[in-house]
């Protein structure tokens, strides 16, 4: 859902809206694990320090804004994560995907039901093409700094009978401090998942280790409502598959390729919602059934703050026999 002219909307409200789909929950959905510097994602949110369970997004030099100061954002560009990226000099006119994903630390702690993005300054630039570049020629025109959505529940939909029997019974386990295991990894040019060079940081690389924390969920999330099934999978933090026959796959080149076959229909063209963000616009999203990614590229001069907002949910996901 989308909502405009929500400028007026404070941290707390929005922390407090957010909250209302999920009353029990009041940590952010990725706990601490901003903190550890290794993290993929610690160079892109900072923590409004009145109330932490908003983070601030966006691009370009920040003065002063929510009591952090004399701050540098900074937009995710696709080279910094793409195996191959788009050439400096097609860079302004085009863009990628940059990682397609859940909001959801996948270790210790539960996904989020909902985030809330607020756009607090938006710079209107040019639109951009985005492009695919995975050989099907596939592209995408849309605005500069769009976030792509599309629903996970169209992309079960999508799959054969013998694929969504095999998503309805398989288990997918997320590495350990996935965002920190995947660090020196590099991203498919379509942003959905990695490419395996063998990249992946080794067990006594990462933080302390709980077994009990280590995340297997359901390939398949049921929507408590109405019963839809969603193919919802974090395509960069799959490490093994768990078959309903009980096998494991746990050779990772082998399950990356497993889930992008699965996935990539899901993300066709023509099922991207991207939204063409103006000042004061706030989105509410279902974490659950639908995956999102950033898009296009910022100069460092352009200013773009946009606040976001999701809590570690208070109970699990619900797998399609529950």
């Amino acid at each position: 859902m989308l909502f405009r002219n929500q400028q007026n909307l404070s941290p707390k409200a929005q922390y407090e809206l957010t909250r209302l789909f999920d009353p029990s929950a009041t940590g952010y959905g990725h706990g601490k694990t901003l903190d550890a510097k290794r993290s993929i994602l610690h160079p892109d949110l900072k923590t409004i320090p009145h109330q932490p369970q908003v983070q601030v997004i966006g691009n370009g030099p920040v003065a002063e804004f929510e009591g952090l100061y004399n701050i540098t954002l900074k937009h995710p560009h696709h080279r910094t994560f793409h195996q191959e990226a788009i050439s400096d000099a097609d860079d302004r006119d085009n863009t990628r995907f940059y990682r397609w994903h859940i909001d959801a630390a996948l270790y210790d702690l539960e996904p989020p039901k909902v985030t809330s993005l607020l756009a607090v300054k938006v710079p209107k630039t040019e639109y951009q093409t985005l492009r695919y570049d995975d050989g099907t020629g596939d592209e995408v025109r849309l605005s500069r700094g769009s976030t792509a959505f599309v629903s996970s529940y169209k992309m079960y939909d999508l799959l054969s009978e013998k694929d969504k029997e095999f998503a309805r019974t398989t288990k997918v386990q997320y590495a350990p401090h996935p965002y920190i295991w995947m660090s020196a990894c590099k991203s498919r040019s379509d942003g959905l998942g990695l490419i395996s060079s063998g990249l992946e940081l080794d067990a006594e690389q990462l933080p302390p280790i709980d077994e009990s924390k280590i995340k297997i969920l359901p390939m398949c999330w049921k929507n408590p409502v109405t019963d839809q099934l969603a193919l919802q999978v974090h395509p960069s933090a799959v490490q093994a598959l768990h078959l309903a026959d009980g096998t494991t796959i746990d050779d990772v080149a082998e399950v990356r390729e497993i889930v992008h076959r699965l996935q990539r229909p899901g993300i066709a063209p023509e099922l991207v919602y991207a939204v063409d963000w103006e000042e004061g616009d706030m989105a509410l999203f279902n974490n659950r059934g639908v995956l999102h990614t950033v898009t296009g590229s910022f100069l460092p001069e352009e200013v773009r703050i946009f606040r976001q907002c999701n809590m570690a949910a208070s109970e699990g996901v619900v797998g399609p026999d529950e």
